[in-house]
């Protein structure tokens, strides 16, 4: 039985179309929706939501992700193989962070011969990576879908600075509880700042914790998220309303004190 994952920013109605034309292929395989309200077109938070998660799936798993802003155009459809998982999906960069997160991507186009005749010029989840992602769970290979390439978009999610005194990140997922989720990973953070200290933004200041439950309710706080990156928060309140940020925005957060 295979399992495939779908992220999507379509909201609540259209993904139940690409889960028809998969379990129509498919009928044996696991859905499972990782998220549907990724904000609309923004590649960068469907990025992230991706790469938090595919490390926790089994070998074989097939993730099937579609934030297409190019859609109908003459973009390129791709599939990925790494580290024993596979990633389907537009060729605009949104796969790419999980695919070298799981290690050794190929990437192949997908050929024209492995298209339907007839796909919407809007709607390439339903028709073309949905049904491409049913084949490999039934074990086509990457090669009969189409044919290995070295050229395709890129997506770095790491385009942060961190010195001694300010970080400058950009805001790339804001939750459902108005957590502000940037894009530093907690591993380099960490070799910078320690928990305890003191950090500033829009005037405010927060200290650099371990858990929400640390200050109390109403205040603000920053830490490493689950998903492994940082984040800016407020115990049982929205950051994001506090602050006004959104996601896409850049923020610079001043270093006050260090332990």
């Amino acid at each position: 039985m295979s399992i495939i994952t779908l992220t999507t920013d379509f909201g609540s109605l259209y993904p139940a179309s690409m889960k028809g034309v998969i379990l129509s292929i498919a009928p044996d395989t696991t859905i499972v929706d990782v998220t549907h309200s990724i904000p609309p077109t923004d590649i960068h938070a469907g990025a992230l939501a991706l790469y938090s998660v595919v490390k926790y799936y089994p070998p074989g798993t097939i993730h099937v992700a579609v934030i297409d802003p190019g859609v109908g155009t003459d973009r390129k459809a791709i599939a990925i193989r790494a580290g024993g998982q596979f990633l389907v999906g537009p060729d605009n960069g949104l796969l790419i962070p999980a695919a070298n997160l799981l290690g050794d991507p190929e990437v192949y186009e997908i050929s024209s011969d492995n298209i339907p005749d007839e796909v919407s010029s809007t709607f390439h989840g339903r028709d073309i990576f949905a049904p491409v992602a049913a084949q490999i769970s039934k074990g086509i290979y990457l090669d009969d879908l189409g044919s290995k390439t070295d050229e395709y978009v890129g997506l770095d999610l790491s385009e942060y600075i961190i010195e001694k005194d300010f970080i400058s990140a950009k805001v790339v997922y804001i939750d459902e509880f108005g957590n502000i989720v940037t894009n530093i990973p907690g591993a380099e953070l960490t070799k910078a700042i320690l928990q305890g200290t003191i950090l500033s933004i829009a005037g405010r200041q927060m200290p650099f914790l371990r858990t929400y439950g640390e200050v109390s309710r109403g205040k603000m706080l920053s830490l490493i998220g689950s998903h492994g990156f940082f984040e800016i928060s407020v115990n049982q309140g929205s950051a994001s309303k506090l602050l006004r940020l959104n996601n896409g925005n850049d923020v610079k957060i001043g270093i006050i004190s260090t332990k």
